[in-house]
Order: structure tokens, then sequence, then C-alpha cells
């Protein structure tokens, strides 16, 4: 198929209208070329047995800023590698990962399989679409193969988080797109009840002394969710995990040092410093050698 770009200029983004299977016709999709250079030079230098840990090591040093994906009044997929939070370096690396398997190295590939892994079921149809709860992320991307979700053994995973989230539609106007339309909050609503009431159980901060017993269980590049008791929500925080000599750590985009890092701290110590963090959840990528 002929690719055909319309291309204009917003506040120094770049809104690429592409008419190129398999991003749903008209897809509207906001980037820098300095992005989508980057992207195209990671997948470029990538082969199936590129590990995780070093696409996210990539990224060290990448500022720290948060909603960069609120930058357009309806929803669209974003891309931006310059500036980073912690879900979007998780799904930056990951789609990444994915498209490294294959043996992926074109853009298209890249957004095809971003816009996979941030909208359920891969489908972007408006803000509501959008996986804002890292439960339901992790529900939706179980469904799709995209990751296994480490339960067992016991221990380590000797706690169970039972979710109740509700935060977004109890406060809406801490959200840029439901301050400007109230209308999508009963959307967000029912997302919240799909995911409440669902169990899984996780890592308890306490046990995460024990380096011996993790290390069986926890491998270099899995994702870490961390679990929290705030009210109303799910996950407080993700990142990579990363081996070092004294123990687990955590490569994350840091609220903190304001930046990509590779926590000093190990994980054990870094979660004992946050009152509301109760544990962790396991994530691993598959080896997938296709994505529908």
């Amino acid at each position: 198929m002929k690719k055909r770009y319309i291309y204009n200029k917003v506040s120094g983004w770049t809104i690429a209208f592409m008419l190129l299977l398999p991003l749903p016709a008209y897809a509207q999709v906001t980037y820098q070329r300095q992005d989508s250079i980057r992207i195209c030079q990671l997948l470029a230098q990538s082969t199936p047995e590129t590990t995780t840990l070093w696409l996210a090591r990539q990224f060290l040093g990448v500022p720290y800023v948060a909603h960069t994906l609120e930058v357009n009044d309806q929803e669209q997929l974003v891309v931006n590698t310059r500036q980073l939070d912690c879900t979007t370096l998780v799904e930056t690396v990951t789609a990444l990962k994915l498209c490294a398997q294959r043996g992926q190295r074109q853009w298209k590939d890249y957004l095809n399989t971003l816009r996979q892994l941030r909208y359920r079921q891969g489908l972007l149809d408006g803000y509501p679409s959008r996986l804002h709860y890292f439960t339901e992320w992790i529900e939706d991307k179980k469904q799709m193969q995209f990751v296994k979700d480490i339960q067992s053994p016991n221990p380590p995973f000797s706690a169970i988080q039972t979710v109740n989230v509700f935060y977004m539609s109890e406060h809406p106007e801490a959200y840029k797109a439901l301050k400007a339309n109230p209308s999508l909050i009963p959307a967000i609503r029912q997302s919240e009840k799909a995911v409440s009431g669902l169990k899984a159980r996780y890592i308890p901060k306490s046990a995460l002394s024990n380096q011996k017993l993790l290390r069986k269980v926890v491998s270099d590049g899995d994702i870490i969710a961390i679990t929290c008791n705030k009210r109303g929500l799910d996950i407080a925080h993700l990142g990579f995990a990363v081996w070092h000599k004294d123990g687990l750590h955590l490569l994350n985009a840091s609220l903190l040092h304001h930046k990509v890092i590779d926590e000093p701290m190990t994980l054990y110590q870094y979660m004992q410093k946050h009152k509301s963090f109760t544990g962790i959840r396991v994530l691993r990528i598959n080896n997938m050698k296709t994505i529908n």
C-alpha cells in the first residue's frame, strides 16, 4: 500500500495522519521527528535476542515528565521518547522488545505494537479506551498473550491484593480529558468496575529482603508493578527488574531523580521509604513470534 502523510505542526509536535495498515484508517499519531528516528535506530540495532534490559538502558537519563499523553483535545497515539514517566517507559520498551522479537524494523510496526499495548484490545477509540489502571493493562495484555503474570510460588508470592479502583471517576478534575468532557466519566467508571474485585498474588515488601528466593522468581528485564494501599488506586509505580551484586534494583522513570535511572538503592530499601507501597507484582514479556 502506498504511504500517504499529511503533516501539521502544533506546538512543536508533528501530528501525522497515516493511511497505512495495520494502523486504523486515518489514525492520528502525535510525535516529533527525533522520536521516529530514535525508535528506528533502536529497531535497526535490535535482534530477536536483544534483551528487554538492554532496550530499557537506552533511555537512561531521559527526563521524567508526567502527563505526556495529554497533549491533544482528542485521544491520539502519542510517541514521546524525549520525556518519559513510569508507564510510558514500560510501554515504550515493551513495544520495542516485541518488535525486536519479530525482526520488525519499521516505524509503522512500532506504532502498531504501541497502540496494541496502550489501548484495550489494541483498539484506539477515544480516551476511555486507554488502559488507565495498570491492573486492567495486565489483564488485557495477558489476554492478548503479550505478558505472563507471575504469581507463584508461595513464598514469596504470599500476599493477595483485592483490587478496588475508583480514583479517576471520583477525581475527574485531576485529569485533563475528564475535566474538559465530563461525559467520559461513566465509561471510566465502567472500566473501574470491570477490574474491581479482581485478586492477584504479589510479593509483600517485607519479603524483598530475601534476595536468594527473589532470584528464583524475578529475572532481569521483568516488569515490576508496585502495589499500594492508596485509596482508589491499585498500582503506584512501574519499572524493570535489574539484578546487581547487592540485590534486586529498579530501572525506572523516577520522579525523585527527575529522570530514567537505575535506582542506586536496592528495591527492598526503596520500598521501605514509601509507606503506601505494599509489594510488587511481576510480569514477564512473552517470547512471541507474531502479534495479531
